[in-house]
């Protein structure tokens, strides 16, 4: 593989047509704030390339302010590369990385590039995901995705093996940054928590090691391994690592590629994470991408539950959802419970890292146009007509919410409230009276039934039909979270005090706060261009209309106090009627 990117980089006409191609892609996505040298196509020849000349300086040299944010410009226009357009740029030492005058991040040299299949794109970007949000059980899985297992080790072998306990501890320690520096001032510290805060250094690796060696035996002993028949227990844990593990070539393009973006980052700020450098693009491109394995992605980590559940928007196709297990491991998160609903904290922040990516890539942000696209960008999201993930997730939520609070306030009136309890009462009595008295024997059972026993029952079924769920519960919290989460950030950009903003070195004022967006709706020309995705409204209201008619047929099939008769036909009703408000205007109903 190696021998191939050598081979390759001496292909001028091929460097060129990498450079070019480059150049076109982040056009077409957006990503304004990156480029390279333009490529004067009539004189490369077979040995020779000819671009442009850039007038910059080498990014980890360069001292303006903005090199923070060309910083974060860089992980994302790699990500792009290597999880959308699929040609990733295997070379930036930092003389490749150049800001330009006019406050761009240029490229140079694209002579050494990796080709990065889709489904490989999809395995790394579950990675990520997985990774920000911790949920390190998913890993095993991936690693098979990624190729970093033989063919036939299956996911619970490799789980079997520890590694998710190391992946643990490694993925963790990265996530908080600092590069190796902080990472071994982290790992002593823990050490010293673990074994003792007297301990030498040397002290400490004897403990670590002697502690390593017990966990290995024990690991070794739990797959049915004489411990005391092995010679050398490192050398049989080797061993056995070796047949469960492999290392793709890609690996080392990726790898280095990243490491330099790394290295640029922490000669900028010690702390530096690169971890959570890649949080925007993650955003970005799960509340855009449109792919049932990003779909998934994306619910998993907002915590809802893998099955879209009733209430929702129909499925593509009009099929019943898939497994999002089978799927994508649920994408981002520990394998969603049925009946999950939405995190408010999770959702916000996710918000703030789609508006963090657009303002730092889709211009060089000269007097706030980088947070104007970032709010025009959201606006898209949420109005555009054809619909998008996020859309249908807010569409569903709020139709079980509604559906909740509706539920909620019949109850407190017709069954919680003084005269509705009275009135259930009265009619309770009427029928113990009645079956007390000498008339229990003589009306027809007919007609008791009609004037007695029905009425005195009415009650008992209101409150059945309108009794709180355990999922009803949990949607109510899930909103007071979310007006408490709001309000808190609004407060707080109101007394100029947001917390919420991001810590990001690349995007550190990038949160959609209410300061932000008031500043930003006070140009005409910004305010001119979110007027223009009113026409959404229309279809998002129709959208909204639909998921709450689908919403109370669910509620009508999960009612079994209801006759089957009347609840088959009531919900079949609900259901038709969501079909034809929800059908797109250019599309004629059936006659």
């Amino acid at each position: 593989e190696w021998g191939r990117g050598f081979v390759a980089e001496t292909d001028y006409r091929l460097e060129a047509e990498n450079t070019i191609t480059f150049e076109q892609a982040m056009r077409n996505r957006g990503l304004e704030a990156v480029c390279a040298p333009p490529v004067v196509k009539e004189l490369v020849r077979d040995k020779v390339l000819v671009t442009e000349w850039i007038e910059g300086t080498r990014l980890d040299l360069d001292a303006s302010p903005d090199v923070p944010r060309l910083c974060g410009v860089a992980i994302n226009a790699y990500l792009t590369m290597l999880l959308d357009t699929g040609v990733l740029h295997c070379d930036p030492h930092p003389g490749n990385l150049l800001r330009t005058k006019d406050g761009k991040l240029c490229i140079l040299d694209w002579g050494m590039t990796l080709a990065v299949p889709p489904n490989l794109q999809y395995a790394l970007l579950e990675l990520i995901a997985h990774i920000n949000v911790e949920d390190y059980d998913s890993i095993p899985e991936d690693f098979i995705n990624l190729g970093f297992s033989p063919e036939g080790v299956t996911a619970d072998r490799l789980k079997q093996s520890g590694i998710t306990e190391g992946l643990t501890f490694a993925f963790r320690q990265l996530s908080q940054g600092g590069g190796p520096k902080k990472i071994q001032e982290r790992v002593k510290a823990e050490f010293k928590d673990r074994y003792g805060d007297a301990l030498s250094d040397e002290e400490l690796r004897t403990a670590a090691r002697a502690d390593m060696m017990e966990r290995m035996e024990k690991q070794l002993e739990a797959e049915g391994v004489d411990v005391k028949g092995v010679t050398n227990v490192m050398e049989e844990m080797s061993r056995r690592n070796r047949e469960l593990f492999t290392l793709p070539p890609y690996v080392l393009y990726v790898a280095r590629a990243f490491s330099t973006l790394e290295g640029i980052g922490l000669s900028i700020d010690e702390n530096y994470a690169i971890v959570q450098e890649c949080y925007p693009y993650l955003a970005r491109r799960l509340f855009t991408d449109r792919s049932p394995r990003a779909k998934k992605a994306l619910r998993a980590m907002l915590g809802l539950s893998e099955e879209v559940g009733a209430g929702s928007n129909k499925h593509e196709n009009g099929d019943a959802p898939t497994s999002a297990l089978a799927m994508v491991q649920a994408g981002a998160s520990a394998p969603a419970k049925q009946g999950g609903t939405l995190s408010p904290s999770k959702l916000l922040e996710m918000s703030d890292g789609f508006a963090s990516y657009t303002a730092a890539t889709a211009d060089v942000d000269r007097d706030g146009a980088g947070q104007s696209a970032a709010i025009l960008e959201f606006a898209k999201l949420l109005f555009d007509e054809k619909g998008s993930t996020l859309q249908d997730i807010l569409i569903e939520e709020t139709a079980r919410l509604g559906d909740a609070y509706t539920r909620s306030a019949l109850k407190a009136s017709l069954v919680d409230s003084a005269p509705a309890k009275a009135a259930a009462n009265a009619l309770r009595t009427q029928r113990e009276l009645l079956e007390s008295s000498p008339l229990a024997g003589i009306l027809p059972k007919a007609l008791k039934e009609a004037i007695v026993d029905r009425p005195a029952e009415f009650p008992d079924l209101i409150e059945k039909l309108l009794g709180h769920s355990e999922e009803d519960e949990k949607i109510l919290t899930t909103a007071a979270e979310l007006r408490d989460v709001l309000s808190s950030r609004l407060s707080a950009s109101d007394s100029g005090n947001d917390e919420t903003a991001a810590t990001r070195i690349s995007t550190p004022n990038a949160a959609l706060d209410s300061e932000t967006i008031r500043s930003l709706l006070a140009d005409e020309e910004t305010r001119n261009l979110i007027l223009g995705q009113v026409p959404g409204v229309a279809a998002l209201g129709r959208r909204l209309g639909a998921g709450l008619l689908r919403r109370a047929a669910y509620r009508t099939d999960q009612a079994d106090s209801l006759p089957a008769d009347a609840r088959k036909r009531l919900a079949e009703a609900n259901r038709g009627l969501a079909e034809a408000i929800d059908m797109p205007e250019d599309k004629p109903a059936n006659v």
